[in-house]
């Protein structure tokens, strides 16, 4: 009787696994199915803490969890270098285009189908194929103690005026390093050329009051305290420290400068991004776009500039108060996409003229 049990399992042991394995996949690939309805996972740079509340909301609305998977821009690439097509993020959040761009250019985005998002976003602050979007958008302008600078010097300026002789030893700005001047080159290469922004960046370099150090806020700081007569940084920078959450030492320095928007006679002022895109190998892409979509709705757009005081991308909604009161100026639309196509050029060209 032994014997034939034996011989009877083993004659049927592969009928036995497809008994025991069939339903296991089955219930795998439900739960699959199910997580993938209920989730959304987000790589993302961005170190704001009122996003969190965006993620809630959109998992209010949605009924689609969102799984934050933060750091680094470098540690992100690293880690979707690691997993490969096993990755399980669906959506790339970060600042700047030139970032965005790097992502692309290492082939880990895919295109946004989405006609919703496309129809809200201009040409000019997508990347190429659609691979990714802006979100929000900041101004990269001029910053300046006015008593240190009269009206006649900073009228009608432009970024090419921050060479010339008369700003020597004036001039207060972060090092090469940041991607926010690199993208602010990048623009410049593409509207001047490589020859004319370079003369432009070793005279701009001879203007500066100091050695690059510390963050915009840094910059801002110093022209406050008279430091440096101008100094270039993001107009998000100034809405954080007037809203008093950087402290009272910034609110103060915050009151004692003024804005130019460069370029208002021609191009207009130079336009960077935060923004994201789908990542390659999304196992959740139809949640990846819905997440983007949302970050483009007026309810996200209204929360992004009233706690980020970045500018909005959706048209009907308005700049934070702060950052309102500056008053409405012409924005460059250069292309975002071209920040990234000629960063490597920008990085030579900033190195060769000493720019530390």
């Amino acid at each position: 009787m032994r014997d034939f049990l034996y011989r009877l399992t083993k004659k049927n042991k592969f009928l036995l696994l497809t008994l025991v394995i069939i339903p296991v996949i089955i219930i795998f690939n439900q739960s699959k199915e199910r997580t993938s309805d209920q989730e959304v996972n987000v790589y993302t740079s961005r170190h704001y803490d009122a996003d969190d509340l965006l993620y809630e909301e959109f998992t209010k609305e949605t009924g689609i969890k969102v799984n934050i998977i933060s750091g680094k821009g470098s540690a992100l690439i690293e880690r979707l270098k690691a997993e490969g097509s096993n990755s399980p993020g669906d959506v790339f959040f970060t600042v700047d285009a030139g970032n965005l761009a790097n992502f692309q250019k290492q082939g880990f985005l895919q295109p946004i189908q989405s006609e919703a998002i496309k129809k809200i976003v201009p040409k000019e602050l997508r990347g190429e194929n659609n691979e990714w979007v802006a979100v929000a958008k900041r101004a990269r302008v001029i910053f300046y103690n006015p008593e240190l600078v009269n009206e006649n010097e900073i009228e009608n300026i432009n970024y090419e005026d921050l060479g010339d002789e008369n700003w020597k030893g004036r001039i207060v700005i972060r090092s090469s390093s940041n991607m926010y001047n690199q993208s602010l080159v990048s623009s410049l290469i593409s509207n001047l050329g490589i020859p004319q922004t370079e003369k432009w960046a070793s005279n701009l370099v001879s203007n500066f009051a100091r050695k690059p150090q510390g963050n915009d806020r840094s910059q801002i700081m110093a022209v406050a305290n008279q430091e440096a007569s101008i100094a270039i940084a993001n107009t998000y920078y100034i809405g954080i420290m007037l809203s008093g959450k950087g402290g009272q030492d910034q609110l103060n320095a915050a009151k004692k400068v003024k804005i130019a928007f460069p370029n208002q006679d021609n191009r207009g002022a130079h336009i960077n991004i935060s923004g994201g895109g789908v990542l390659k190998y999304a196992p959740n892409r139809e949640n990846a776009e819905k997440f983007l979509e949302f970050l483009l709705s007026e309810k996200a757009q209204n929360h992004i500039v009233n706690n980020t005081f970045e500018y909005p991308v959706l048209e009907t909604v308005k700049p934070h108060p702060l950052i309102e009161n500056f008053g409405v100026f012409k924005m460059d639309k250069t292309s975002v996409s071209d920040f990234g196509k000629y960063n490597p050029e920008a990085v030579k060209l900033m190195d060769r003229v000493n720019w530390q």
